[in-house]
């Protein structure tokens, strides 16, 4: 798989925020959670972990929505304060790296997961495709999520 040439491009439904992935990120994984597919409405969430300094604001102010689900698990998530749009996660435990959402960058083309996690939760109708990683729940390391990455990204 070719990476795309960096820096990236992307943004909100709206347009009133940008921003700009400055490198490679760290990897690109599929969650089937239930939490992930209430927060989405959909049947799973795609999340790209980078360095929080890889990743620049260039237009608008994204909104930090910060909310516990039912689960007791506390999200922060910056979002477009007009339309909504979900752009990236940030982590108390990890503020060096955000999560963003890959469905916001302008080209989306050149996204493969290396990795599925909660696949025990996953819609039936969900194929998850051979050769990728695959976590009945949550990855245990995520040490092999990033070397899969890796590996697909500059094998």
């Amino acid at each position: 798989m070719d990476l795309p040439s960096f820096p990236c491009d992307g943004g909100c439904a709206c347009g009133a925020v940008r921003y700009r992935l400055l490198d490679d990120p760290l990897a690109l994984h599929v969650c089937h959670c239930t939490e992930c597919q209430t927060l989405t409405g959909t049947a799973f969430i795609l999340s790209m972990p980078t360095r929080r300094t890889s990743l620049e604001v260039v237009q608008g102010d994204p909104i930090l929505a910060v909310f516990e689900t039912v689960s007791g698990i506390t999200h922060r998530n910056r979002c477009c304060p007009d339309c909504g749009t979900r752009l990236w996660s940030e982590s108390l435990t990890l503020p060096d790296f955000v999560t963003f959402r890959p469905g916001t960058l302008d080209d989306t083309s050149w996204l493969r997961p290396v990795a599925h996690i909660w696949t025990r939760s996953a819609q039936p109708w969900v194929e998850i495709p051979q050769g990728v990683l695959r976590y009945e729940k949550g990855a245990d390391d995520y040490v092999d999520v990033v070397r899969a990455w890796k590996e697909r990204v500059r094998p």
